[in-house]
């Protein structure tokens, strides 16, 4: 035990330290020289000679190793100075600051809005425990308020509520009426996301038979409530921080969509034009923000809990009590509208520039046509394949991966804990600033907060796998441990992992959307679902259905997920883990795909 907790804790510092070394070289780490889009910008009048371009790259000091750059960088950020933008040439700090004061003002009207959501989930579970009535569960509502991520959401109120019907000013920062649209597409997946946890926590909590005792020796209805609910707080604490992480990822597609000059939008702006240090400051503030969301959660943590508890003191996620009915025809009806979609649209040329531009949806064309003329439904059901392809790809080398790093052990527990704490449009902004917008950019973005969770998943089936007493006994009988694992120990392990990943395949999936929705994916004029969101956007007053059609496809996309998630196997066939050949583990991974809200904007 002292052996691997000492590895665990020289990963983490070993991370930690190449944490630090990376984000001050990320001027090094780029691909693309920077210095003819900086002489551009600052000198447009020079030519673009040789002599010219190696007098601005040795201004910036690309010429030095990245161990040099980045204790340079880290020395100057202790002085206080984050130093000057590569584009405009002034000081990255004023800047820097006013956009971190108008999020922090948005996320907090955000936080608002998610608590009341939270409340207003939590409070039936609350009243059926003062009423000593069975327990429901969450409920659809909060089912249907995690569908949608924030992006996607953003988009819906700007075209109905903000154009549409313009009740609301649709963009930019002006007075808290600019506030209103942005924090409840902020807020309510991830008050939905915390009161369904919550909710289902007190379901479960509500039915342990501590309670039973305190009801007849005579405890008072609020005191069981107090209790019941401190336990169940207790249970989804650790899910706290990734609720409020998936705020700071989501709040760059939101600001983006609104423009709002937050530091979302700052972030985005600096890895579009190649700004490497603003780039460098803003991911700083931002990994600054995730610390403290962190200690205050673990904070919390303790508070609840009083103090580390070992191992298996606290049960897991309550069981559904239901029996999947409702999650499964509705798994079905989104399954088959894709379908038809696909059916209908792959005959069809997502190129051909056959229409007059914008036309309206009719019967030659279902969903309209765009701004260049071409067949929305072609481009939508050609997209399907352009978004979920990559996706799978995405899902079966996370597969591997954590397989890989999960034989050894706690030597990966540090680079899991920093993938599993970076939201996927972060990890796609940076990798887009050093590689370029491109399909494989967002890709590996997404890749790198695919995996911590499957190899978690993996470390404990391997657990389970090598713990069968069969297994034991086949090297007493002669078989090699090349032999073991081929046949016996990795199909054991194999098909539970498989499901898992493919769980997580619509979140993947939605991922790699919203990436494309902020113009670091797939570029015009491939068709797919984030960027044919993003180009309607633009003709959203004239031609709503040119964001209609790829909404549509997202839509369904995210209610599969979510009823996907909601399918579990019954209690009985999953609560002896180690006598049903791993289900139970299995069963902790299907809650840890519970939501793919969080996977898609915070990777866990």
């Amino acid at each position: 035990m002292r052996h691997t907790n000492a590895l665990g804790l020289i990963s983490r510092i070993l991370s930690g330290v190449g944490l630090l070394l990376v984000a001050g070289a990320l001027p090094w780490l780029s691909r693309t020289d920077p210095a003819a889009a900086i002489l551009r910008a600052r000198y447009a009048e020079l030519e673009p000679t040789e002599q010219a371009l190696a007098a601005i790259r040795d201004q910036l000091g690309l010429d030095q190793g990245p161990i040099t750059m980045s204790l340079q960088w880290w020395s100057a950020v202790l002085r206080g100075d984050l130093g000057n933008s590569w584009v405009s040439g002034t000081e990255i700090g004023p800047g820097l600051l006013q956009a971190v004061g108008v999020s922090a003002t948005l996320t907090m009207f955000a936080v608002i809005v998610a608590l009341m959501i939270t409340v207003a989930l939590v409070t039936p579970a609350a009243l059926r425990v003062l009423r000593d009535v069975p327990q429901r569960g969450s409920g659809p509502v909060g089912v249907a308020l995690t569908a949608l991520p924030e992006f996607l959401l953003a988009s819906v109120f700007l075209v109905v509520v903000g154009v549409q019907l313009q009740w609301l000013p649709p963009y930019g920062w002006t007075g808290i009426d600019t506030a209103i649209l942005p924090a409840l597409a902020l807020g309510i997946p991830a008050g939905g996301l915390l009161g369904r946890l919550l909710a289902d926590a007190i379901s479960g909590v509500a039915a342990e038979r501590w309670v039973v005792i305190w009801r007849l020796a005579g405890a008072g209805h609020r005191v069981i409530l107090a209790g019941v609910f401190r336990r169940a707080s207790a249970a989804v604490i650790d899910q706290l921080g990734l609720v409020f992480i998936g705020l700071l990822g989501g709040a760059v597609a939101v600001e983006q969509v609104f423009a709002i000059p937050g530091l979302g939008r700052y972030l985005l702006g600096s890895a579009n034009s190649q700004d490497i240090p603003a780039l460098q400051a803003g991911v700083l503030f931002m990994a600054f923000a995730a610390l403290c969301v962190g200690l205050v959660a673990n904070f919390l943590r303790r508070l609840l809990r009083g103090g580390a508890l070992p191992a298996g003191s606290l049960p897991p996620a309550p069981e559904p009590r239901n029996d999947g009915r409702i999650a499964r025809w509705t798994a079905v009806i989104a399954l088959v509208l894709l379908l038809l979609i696909l059916v209908f649209g792959l005959p069809r040329d997502p190129f051909l520039i056959s229409h007059d531009r914008l036309a309206p949806p009719g019967l030659s064309l279902p969903f309209g046509a765009d701004a260049s003329g071409r067949d929305l439904l072609a481009r939508v059901a050609h997209g399907t394949i352009s978004t979920l392809t990559p996706a799978f790809v995405i899902v079966l080398c996370a597969i591997l991966v954590g397989l890989l790093l999960a034989v050894f052990g706690e030597v990966a527990r540090g680079p899991a804990e920093i993938a599993n704490a970076t939201p996927p449009i972060l990890a796609g902004v940076i990798i887009a600033a050093l590689l370029g917008p491109s399909v494989g950019a967002v890709t590996i973005a997404v890749l790198w907060v695919t995996w911590p969770p499957l190899a978690t998943h993996a470390a404990s089936l391997l657990e389970e796998a090598k713990a069968m007493p069969h297994i034991g006994w086949l090297a007493l009988a002669g078989m090699s441990k090349a032999e073991i694992w081929v046949r016996h120990v990795l199909p054991a392990v194999l098909p539970a992992l498989l499901r898992h990943g493919m769980l997580r395949l619509p979140g993947v999936a939605l991922a790699l959307a919203a990436l494309g929705f902020l113009g670091l994916g797939a570029q015009p004029p491939q068709p797919e679902w984030g960027l044919l969101l993003a180009e309607g956007i633009d003709y959203v007053e004239r031609a709503p259905w040119t964001t209609i059609a790829p909404a549509l496809a997202l839509i369904l996309t995210s209610v599969f997920a979510v009823a996907l998630a909601g399918l579990r196997r019954p209690p009985s066939s999953s609560r002896h883990g180690r006598n049903h050949g791993g289900k139970g583990v299995e069963k902790e991974s299907l809650q840890l795909a519970d939501n793919p809200k969080s996977m898609a904007l915070t990777g866990k």
